[in-house]
C-alpha cells in the first residue's frame, strides 16, 4: 500500500495556531469592530432603503435594523450572505486592506483581533475573529482565524447560504449543528459541509471558548 508522507507545512502551520490560540487566551482583546455600523454605511452608498436591502439579501427588514444599531452580532456566516448578494467580500465589513494579487498576513499582524463590536458595549458578541485573505483581490476563499465565546444557551437560529465550509478546531470543543444532526467536535478535529445546509457553530463549553481555523467558500 501506498504510504503519504506528513505535509510539514501544514503541519507548522497548525501547530503555530495552536500555540498562539493558548498563549492569546489570556491577552485583552482589541477594539471591536463597529460590523453593523460598516454595514449600514455600505446599504446608504448604494442607495437601498432597509426593506430592499433586506430583501435583495435574503433576511428581515427586522433584523438587519438590529444588526446596523449594533443590537445584534451577525454570524461570518450572515457576512458572507451580504456580500455574496453585493458581489462584495467580508472584509469589506470587518475592515480590510489594499487588495492585490497575493496576500501576507505576518504572524506579528495575528495581535490585532477583530471583533463584531455592539453598540455601548452592550450584550455579549459569540465571535472574535480576523480574516486572514484581506488584501488578495478577486478572491473565492474566506480563511479566519475564530474564536468561539462560550455562552449560557445555545442559539436556534440557522445560517444558510451559498458555498461551503470548512472548520479546523484547534483548541476547545465546538458543537456543530447542521440539519437534524449534531456534531461534537474536540481539538485536532474537522468538519466540511455545504453552508446550503442549515447550520451554527459555537463553543460546546459554557465555561471556555473554542479556537477554530475556517475556510469558507463563498460559492460566487
Amino acid at each position: 500500500m501506498q504510504e503519504f508522507t506528513r505535509d510539514e507545512t501544514l503541519d507548522d502551520i497548525l501547530s503555530e495556531l495552536e500555540k498562539e490560540a493558548g498563549e492569546n487566551a489570556g491577552k485583552p482583546v482589541e477594539e471591536d469592530v463597529p460590523v453593523g455600523q460598516h454595514v449600514k454605511e455600505f446599504r446608504e452608498k448604494t442607495g437601498l432603503t432597509l426593506q430592499q436591502f433586506a430583501e435583495k439579501v435574503g433576511i428581515s427588514s427586522a433584523l438587519l435594523t438590529q444588526m446596523e444599531n449594533r443590537m445584534v452580532s451577525p454570524s461570518i456566516g450572515m457576512l458572507v450572505q451580504i456580500a455574496n448578494a453585493f458581489g462584495t467580500t467580508v472584509s469589506s465589513f470587518i475592515g480590510g486592506k489594499p487588495e492585490a494579487e497575493y496576500s501576507v498576513v505576518r504572524k506579528e499582524d495575528h495581535s490585532t483581533v477583530s471583533r463584531v463590536g455592539l453598540k455601548d458595549g452592550g450584550g455579549k458578541t459569540p465571535y472574535i475573529y480576523e480574516s486572514l485573505g484581506a488584501g488578495k483581490a478577486g478572491r473565492r476563499m474566506e480563511p479566519f482565524f475564530l474564536k468561539l465565546q462560550p455562552m449560557s444557551e445555545p442559539p436556534t437560529a440557522r445560517s444558510v447560504h451559498a458555498g461551503e465550509e470548512f472548520l479546523y478546531v484547534l483548541s476547545g470543543e465546538v458543537e456543530a449543528f447542521l440539519g437534524n444532526r449534531t456534531e461534537l467536535l474536540k481539538a485536532g478535529d474537522c468538519i466540511y459541509y455545504n453552508s446550503t445546509t442549515p447550520h451554527h457553530v459555537h463553543s460546546a463549553s459554557r465555561e471556555e471558548e473554542a479556537a477554530v481555523l475556517v475556510v469558507l467558500y463563498a460559492g460566487k
